[in-house]
């Protein structure tokens, strides 16, 4: 019986792994690689259009499952389209395996066609980035990749040249037992009985939680209901913390809403759970701040900390709710409830008002109607700029739903090839893109990935002939717009023409209908929604704050739209407070 070669090995141990698919473009030193696919059960080449797609194809299917997908690009040009997925996925912790093949290894140095160093090139974005210079370094530096990519959370990088990946693969080599899951990390008790005492010390409790809370919804409700606390959360938090608490406050932050900012500054003691929130203009420099993250190189890095605790969420608070005193006081929490309720109710009579009839529509009508009509367990992928927006605003999340972007990353483009990565994954499942026209076609090539493989993927597109966001950015700063504009065409006869279902939508009172044909289409779909793209009405006096970017005052005056459903769970969380 022949060797295995190179390649068939490094298939085996993806298989191995949990891997059930291969994102990329074939390409000459990719072939053995891509051969050993076509032959080894258990795994599939997905062939997309664009490079960049593939990583942010296996980026969404990491954080939809947990588990460590895969990408790959040819030599040179073809791995370096990669590297903007990979930065995204690396900046959103999704374990990602990336091969970028290489030019032969005798001509590595030499000034070679096509020559890169990608060992190098993705050092960046990844915890591991390493060349196979030589057989015998199978499979034990693939498997450290994995391990480094599924322990670390984000992505690790192999580079192997095409020639040594049709070389034989060595004899008697060691596979062990691959890190396949993370496990949970328990803070020290020292470090729980400060943060105790912290807590028990401290009259007014913020909780401002991020992704890391993903999982421990069940523990941060029982502990704010303990200490009376209100739960504020960044948009990666937003799908773990806001669904069923009464205690929300709604988010901090460019896109934020409700009492979030309030809440974090007006208490004595605020707790970050698990979030590496990027703003720190939003965050409070005058009041007690301690941290909970299970990655120690976040605690610390955006606000001065009183306590960094090193440890996960949900095991630290299984440690620290049984130990704190129980608060009695509602005081404090209920003042941020009427606050949030407040500040929700002033933005829905604002950006309600005859919406069913505005021409061009308007886009929170789009979201909300989206929102509604969409399934309980429905996956968005979310197109950065004014989508995020629009989802941070409108979509509900559950428990269910799944809620994914370049949150981090902030790339455009993602929506559509994130929808790509979530749909493979199960297509039974609703997956729903909320793509801007910009982001859109950035990478419309892959809409035809989903025409290829028949992916049951609905894109919502938000279709306002402009970078709205980008302009709206240029007028907070003082400046004209310019560059923003676009020409485009009929998106829904694009999507006709090939071969999917494809509807324009110029009315509102044709959404709706527009929605529930397309979610009733077995394929793909695309609804090419013409909204206004003055939606989000710029103030008539610049001021001061906003010329020096977006400051409090400027994204509270400029951004302040609807909320959707979330002012119905305000309103319910105030008929909670007690009346004197």
């Amino acid at each position: 019986m022949a060797r295995k070669n190179v390649a068939e090995q490094f298939v085996d141990i993806l298989v191995r792994a949990g891997v059930q698919r291969l994102y990329g473009v074939v390409g000459d030193s990719l072939n053995p690689v891509v051969d050993a696919v076509r032959r080894t059960p258990g795994i599939d080449w997905v062939q997309v259009r664009h490079e960049e797609a593939a990583a942010f194809a296996a980026g969404a299917e990491a954080q939809i499952t947990g588990q460590l997908a895969a990408c790959a690009g040819s030599c040179g040009p073809g791995n370096l389209h990669l590297i903007n997925g990979l930065y995204d996925a690396h900046r959103s912790m999704a374990p990602v395996l990336a091969l970028a093949s290489h030019i032969p290894s005798s001509e590595i140095g030499l000034g070679y066609f096509q020559e890169t160093h990608p060992d190098q090139l993705f050092r960046e974005c990844s915890h591991y980035s390493e060349l196979i210079s030589s057989p015998q370094q199978m499979p034990r530096l693939l498997q450290t990749a994995i391990q480094h990519a599924v322990g670390r959370g984000g992505v690790s990088v192999v580079s192997l040249p095409g020639d040594i990946a049709d070389r034989p693969a060595p004899e008697k080599s060691i596979e062990h037992a691959l890190v396949t899951t993370r496990p949970t990390a328990r803070p020290g008790d020292a470090e729980i009985d400060k943060l105790v005492r912290m807590i028990d010390e401290a009259d007014r409790v913020t909780l401002f939680c991020g992704s890391g809370t993903a999982g421990a919804h069940a523990e941060v409700m029982q502990f704010a209901e303990r200490i009376k606390s209100p739960v504020g959360h960044a948009l990666r938090g937003k799908e773990w913390i806001q669904y069923d608490n009464p205690y929300d406050v709604g988010m901090s932050g460019l896109l934020g809403y409700g009492a979030a900012y309030e809440a974090t500054h007006e208490c004595d003691l605020l707790l970050l759970l698990g979030t590496d929130f990027p703003y720190n203009a939003f965050l409070p420099d005058d009041v007690k701040i301690a941290q909970v993250d299970v990655r120690p190189e976040h605690l610390g890095r955006r606000s001065k900390l009183d306590l960094a605790v090193w440890g996960d969420v949900r095991e630290t608070l299984r440690c620290i709710t049984p130990k704190v005193r129980a608060k009695a006081d509602r005081r404090f929490l209920d003042k941020m409830l009427k606050k949030h309720a407040d500040a929700l109710e002033g933005v829905v009579r604002a950006y309600t008002r005859k919406v069913e009839k505005h021409v061009p529509v308007h886009p929170e009508y789009v979201a909300a109607v989206l929102d509604e009509l969409a399934d309980d367990d429905a996956v968005f992928t979310v197109d950065t700029g004014m989508c995020n927006v629009w989802a941070a605003r409108y979509i509900s999340p559950n428990g269910r739903r799944r809620i994914i972007g370049s949150f981090s990353h902030g790339s455009m483009a993602n929506a559509l090839p994130q929808a790509i990565g979530a749909q493979f994954v199960d297509r039974d499942r609703q997956v729903v893109s909320m793509s801007g026209d910009g982001g859109f076609t950035m990478l419309m090539g892959d809409f035809l990935t989903l025409v290829q493989y028949d992916l049951p993927v609905k894109i919502v597109l938000f279709n306002n002939s402009s970078l709205s966001m980008v302009e709206l950015e240029m007028l907070v700063a003082g400046l004209p717009s310019f560059g923003t504009a676009y020409r485009n065409p009929d998106f829904a006869a694009v999507a006709r023409a090939a071969g999917a279902y494809g509807v324009r939508v110029e009315k509102p009172k044709q959404l709706a209908g527009a929605l529930k044909d397309a979610f009733k289409h077995k394929g793909p779909a695309l609804v090419d929604v013409v909204t206004d793209p003055n939606a989000l009405s710029i103030p008539p006096k610049i001021s001061a704050e906003m010329v020096t970017g977006f400051a409090l005052s400027a994204s509270k005056i400029v951004l302040d739209g609807g909320v959707g459903r979330m002012v119905q769970m305000a309103r319910s969380n105030l008929r909670n407070v007690p009346r004197p």
